[in-house]
């Protein structure tokens, strides 16, 4: 099933009867997700589809609302329309995920690769273009929660050279200083730290950092790579290369 509904019209059947949100494992509360979108049929079979996954799910319909939705829910992750009929998503995402640091995926229209780039450059985590299936939707939003959460088991910080990436506080330092890093930047150095000194290619980073196959922008390891660079530029972190023709390189420095 897609998002093919025209706006504005009564929403079709879901692909899933609704029931309540269910516990996630081990007896935790189920991850709260707010999804805003102006068109009726979108939100409520994204918000059927996640409930009928365990999710517990809110739903708004402009930007002021979703602010206001926000403050009350307290989310662990936002889908968000662009195109809102007062605030715009980018205003809205500013407002509601940035400050917080809540995984964040666009969902719009808008499918030129100026918006995606926009979208990731101010911190979120993925950009899917509409129609779009409900089962790539639920993927997506687990690969986000993943990337954001990280693993349940505990593991020592990992070091190369002056980085030093502390997955339980979920932060990383580079000769002492902290980097701040979106939940998806923070995986994708984690990634390369681990096999530092190894070429990874875009195939093997997209297969590990975005789990599932990636068919939105092309270039998304490129764009991430530079986010990267951006952040660890001036600092005595370990390079950052690329390997022309094969892709990418954490080297660690000479000993």
């Amino acid at each position: 099933m897609t998002t093919s509904a025209p706006p504005r019209r009564a929403a079709p059947a879901a692909a899933h009867p609704a029931h309540p949100a269910s516990p996630a494992p081990g007896g935790a509360a189920p991850v709260r997700v707010l999804v805003v979108d102006d068109e009726p049929a979108i939100t409520t079979l994204v918000s059927t589809a996640l409930r009928y996954e365990g999710f517990d799910v809110r739903a708004a319909a402009g930007g002021a609302e979703a602010v206001a939705e926000a403050g009350r829910f307290d989310p662990g992750l936002v889908l968000l329309d662009l195109m809102l009929p007062d605030l715009d998503g980018w205003e809205v995402f500013r407002r509601i995920a940035r400050p917080r640091g809540v995984p964040a995926i666009f969902l719009t229209a808008r499918d030129a690769p100026a918006d995606a780039v926009r979208g990731l450059t101010l911190g979120a985590d993925d950009y899917i273009t509409k129609p779009f299936s409900l089962e790539e939707l639920v993927a997506r939003v687990r690969a986000v929660l993943r990337r954001a959460g990280g693993g349940d088991a505990p593991r020592a910080p990992l070091r190369v050279g002056e980085l030093e990436i502390d997955d339980d506080a979920r932060t990383v330092r580079v000769g002492g200083c902290e980097v701040r890093l979106t939940p998806t930047e923070f995986t994708l150095l984690r990634h390369l730290a681990e096999n530092a000194g190894r070429v990874l290619s875009k195939a093997q980073i997209l297969d590990h950092v975005w789990a599932y196959d990636f068919r939105g922008q092309a270039n998304i390891v490129e764009i991430y790579v530079s986010y990267l660079r951006r952040k660890l530029a001036g600092l005595p972190a370990p390079p950052l290369e690329t390997v022309r023709g094969f892709g990418y390189v954490l080297r660690r420095p000479p000993r």
